[in-house]
């Protein structure tokens, strides 16, 4: 006989899930209790900001984390970045404690009510443990769930006494494919199309960088010369971005994708929905003459989307199972062009574009990216080239306060996988507000993480809806008063208010050369940029 702490946590370290991310409350306590010194616990302050660095962590070393929130008070502080994850496809175990098993019937303070339904529909699985015999094998099915695809977080809800109950010795230890495979008839239908096409065009997704298959890609998109564009709000970078075939970002509403698409008669889509729309912008869902074939490891993604045929495959295995198939194409006689920049001046408060120029120039070859500053996206990706995969995050959901805590998870990924790349948050000055308290985690676990907070002193992503919706006079737009530098200096970060080129430069490169979390505040033009281009 032994505690369901003790074998629960044997199952842990068999599964290599030893870190812990979390917030402690009352009736989390007894599961952390002695908390064993092989396990890493990272404490945040909110439990949003818990969820989004686990996120972030989870997603740097590709494998699961726990995270702990209180009872249902914390589960409802944690649920919009819970709604970020379950759209990245991250496999995060949440847990969270629940009152004694003796007072449920009385439902006393802090009773987690209707516990399971609390977190759907934005987890794969939700479940509280009959008894206390089968925590361990709760935390089984729950790694099982997380990690298959399509992989994203589940939910555990943990009676307080469980974990001190002595139950038989048992061994639920066991082992599952993390990957989908694609029916091989449906790949050689689908490479009969494409190489019966005539013009095709490639549409890559999140899903291509999970699944590590960049290399896949380009492959694909030299043998067909073809040209690959992200798809709309892609959270990961799918396809090198200084790469000669590279088309740029998809909008992301139904009448200008069907536009940037005209002239071709074959849309692959791999690893990504068909297609993420918003605004809405009326037209057709594709331009005449086009088909539309679609690769996607989620079959809830390939059932929703409003056309195209469709197969079900991890992206790689996909990619891996076609290219055989494929006939070589010749090179297009008209080479796809990138855009020029644009001439940029020093003219006070500087633009975005400026910023991001100055940044680019000294960010070094290895780093990370993440981006929270909607306003600012079309600049931020003129001057940020991804070159290399696992560089870029951003949130899937639209939902704001993931990027600054997932930024801490990341960087604590860097350190643990030695990789040691810094990571630089874009953030603007409004959306610095959400979870500003992951800052003191950033501090406190030593990680090298450069916030760039952009302040404009508006939402000014909210204001260019406004245009387009033509709804003037929407109050709360503006964002007067803040004092980015001294929200900085509260959680002892090292900061800087740097408002001209010099200032940024000199800021930034001790940024880097500090190793720890800083904040670097610099004021912006608010001037509005025009939506879907």
């Amino acid at each position: 006989m032994r505690t369901v702490k003790e074998i629960t946590f044997d199952l842990l370290r068999k599964l290599e899930v030893t870190t812990v991310v979390g917030n402690p409350g009352s009736t989390e306590e007894t599961f952390l209790k002695n908390f064993p010194d092989d396990f890493t616990y990272v404490m945040a302050l909110q439990e949003a900001s818990v969820v989004g660095i686990a996120d972030g962590l989870s997603q740097g070393l590709r494998k699961p984390v726990i995270v702990n929130v209180h009872t249902g008070a914390g589960l409802g502080n944690a649920m919009g970045c819970i709604l970020t994850a379950y759209q990245n496809k991250t496999p995060l175990i949440i847990t969270a404690g629940q009152q004694t098993r003796e007072m449920l019937l009385l439902e006393p303070l802090l009773t987690n009510i209707e516990a399971v339904n609390m977190p759907k529909p934005w987890v794969k699985w939700s479940y509280e443990p009959s008894r206390p015999e089968d925590v361990p094998g709760a935390f089984m099915r729950a790694y099982a769930t997380a990690v298959q695809q399509p992989s994203g977080p589940v939910f555990l809800s943990l009676p307080l006494d469980d974990w001190d109950k002595e139950i038989p010795e048992v061994d639920v230890f066991r082992t599952v494919s993390t990957r989908t495979g694609p029916d091989p008839l449906r790949v050689q239908e689908f490479a009969g199309i494409v190489n019966g096409s005539k013009n095709p065009v490639l549409v890559y997704g999140s899903d291509i960088a999970r699944s590590q298959a960049w290399e896949e890609g380009i492959q694909l998109a030299e043998k067909l010369n073809a040209k690959v564009w992200a798809a709309p709000f892609a959270e990961r970078t799918p396809f090198p971005e200084n790469n000669p075939l590279y088309a740029g970002s998809l909008p992301a509403a139904i009448g200008p994708i069907s536009g940037k698409l005209a002239g071709h008669d074959l849309i692959l889509v791999v690893g990504a929905p068909v297609f993420r729309y918003y605004p809405y912008v009326a037209g057709d869902y594709l331009p005449s003459g086009a088909r539309l074939l679609h690769v996607t490891d989620d079959p809830n993604m390939s059932s929703k989307a409003p056309v195209g045929d469709s197969l079900v495959s991890d992206s790689r295995l996909f990619l891996q199972n076609i290219l055989p198939l494929l006939k070589e194409r010749a090179a297009n006689s008209a080479e796809f062009k990138q855009p020029a920049l644009p001439v940029t001046t020093d003219t006070l408060p500087l633009a975005p574009d400026r910023v991001f120029e100055i940044l680019s120039s000294l960010t070094p070859e290895e780093f990370v990216l993440v981006e929270e500053s909607p306003s600012n996206v079309a600049d931020l990706q003129r001057r940020f080239k991804i070159g290399k995969p696992d560089t870029f995050y951003t949130f899937a959901s639209g939902g704001l306060g993931w990027d600054m805590p997932a930024a801490v998870g990341l960087a604590l990924a860097e350190r643990e996988s030695g990789r040691n790349r810094p990571v630089v948050a874009v953030i603007g000055d409004g959306s610095f507000q959400y979870s500003v308290q992951s800052v003191y985690t950033g501090v406190q676990q030593n990680a090298h993480v450069i916030f760039v907070v952009l302040r404009n002193g508006e939402y000014g992503i909210l204001k260019e809806f406004a245009v387009l919706e033509e709804t003037p006079n929407v109050p709360g737009l503006d964002l007067p008063g803040l004092d980015i530098v001294s929200l900085g200096k509260g959680y002892g970060a090292n900061t800087a208010l740097a408002g001209t080129p010099d200032e940024i430069a000199a800021a930034f490169k001790s940024a880097l050369a500090f190793k720890g979390t800083s904040v670097i505040e610099i004021p912006i033009t608010a001037k509005l940029n025009r939506l879907l281009g």
